[in-house]
């Protein structure tokens, strides 16, 4: 999940200005059909520029930096609570501080990588590596390990079905999509 605030230097700026041109770009002529040489040339910089940026074009669209907040807030959770409710209630807790002003880039972002079946496998990695930072976090919290495993696999999905259904039908506020896929969980577990 992106976080959208004004660009202030110059590397965020252009940062900025390439996932600009290139959100317009899938929207224009589809994810598979759009290269890097034309986003960069749309943007106004070269190819290198966009791979200082980007390590490829999949990143623009699977990049996930709040692994370690995240994991954080899950290791602040009362240790004997149950293995969910800490992951549920960490994950809660990093979403409560993530200062998302735009949610429209993160919806674009999100319904993308949903129409996009070559996407797939990059977001499952990107959700295994998430899962393997909640799991190893409350292992070393003292949790077994396949318990804390199934924890992290049942907060993830959770996480990501409720994105990806707001993403794909426009329904209500990203704060809510996250709260309601964590209340699922919490409340059935509480």
């Amino acid at each position: 999940m992106p976080v959208s605030a004004a660009p202030s230097t110059k590397t965020e700026r252009t940062r900025a200005r390439l996932m600009v041109a290139a959100f317009e770009l899938f929207s224009r002529q589809g994810y598979e059909q759009t290269t890097v040489a034309q986003i960069a040339a749309a943007a106004g910089v070269t190819e290198m520029t966009f791979y200082r940026h980007f390590g490829s074009k999949v990143q623009l669209l699977i990049d996930d930096p709040y692994d370690p907040l995240i994991v954080k807030a899950i290791s602040e959770q009362p240790a004997e609570l149950p293995p969910l409710i800490r992951a549920v209630r960490g994950i809660r807790l990093a979403w409560h501080g993530l200062p998302i002003t735009d949610e429209e880039p993160v919806r674009e972002r999100v319904a993308i990588v949903a129409a996009t079946p070559s996407l797939l496998p990059a977001m499952r990695a990107s959700t295994a590596e998430t899962e393997k930072a909640i799991s190893e976090q409350l292992v070393a919290d003292g949790t077994d390990p396949t318990e804390a495993a199934i924890a992290a696999a049942a907060a993830m999905a959770a996480l990501m079905t409720g994105l990806i259904r707001w993403a794909v039908t426009d329904d209500g506020a990203l704060g809510a999509a996250v709260e309601r896929s964590l209340d699922v969980l919490e409340a059935g577990n509480g």
